[in-house]
């Protein structure tokens, strides 16, 4: 009888860990949280295996608590992720992502002749559609799907 062995990534004391992850996604999260500017230690995996979504990632990241804005931000790339708030290596909270109505300076608009593209603009979008994420800009009106979107 062969027995298949299973990695594990270690546990973290205190932190926050981030799951249910379309791997697809994975750096876009890391993009949208701006984790490379962080100093913390972070681990993660992409393309385990998961029912819901066939491949998944997970981040876990040590010492670091995010606020709400942050957290809807994930949802922008990864609409079904969850969130588990770790101290002393218990989950002590459990929190889904949430698509805010409007969203500022996380995704490029589309349309090439948008004034966000051409001059120093922060993008603005209006969120049409929560499930399948799709964006309006408030400036050209032009309208994003998750598919196209660019992040900054």
């Amino acid at each position: 009888m062969i027995q298949k062995k299973q990695l594990r990534v270690s546990a973290i004391e205190n932190g926050t860990v981030i799951d249910h992850i379309p791997a697809k996604s994975l750096f876009n999260v890391i993009t949208i949280l701006g984790l490379h500017k962080f100093d913390n230690l972070i681990t993660f995996g992409t393309n385990m295996e998961s029912q819901r979504f066939g491949k998944k990632a997970i981040i876990k990241i040590a010492d670091k608590y995010f606020a709400n804005d942050e957290i809807n931000r994930i949802a922008i790339a990864a609409p079904h992720a969850k969130l588990n708030i770790i101290r002393d290596y218990t989950v002590i909270e459990k929190r889904v992502v949430e698509v805010p109505d409007h969203i500022e300076g996380i995704v490029k608009c589309v349309n090439p002749k948008c004034i966000t593209n051409v001059e120093a603009v922060v993008p603005k979008f209006k969120v049409l559609d929560k499930i399948s994420v799709s964006l309006k800009c408030q400036y050209c009106e032009k309208i994003t799907d998750q598919e196209h979107m660019v992040y900054l």
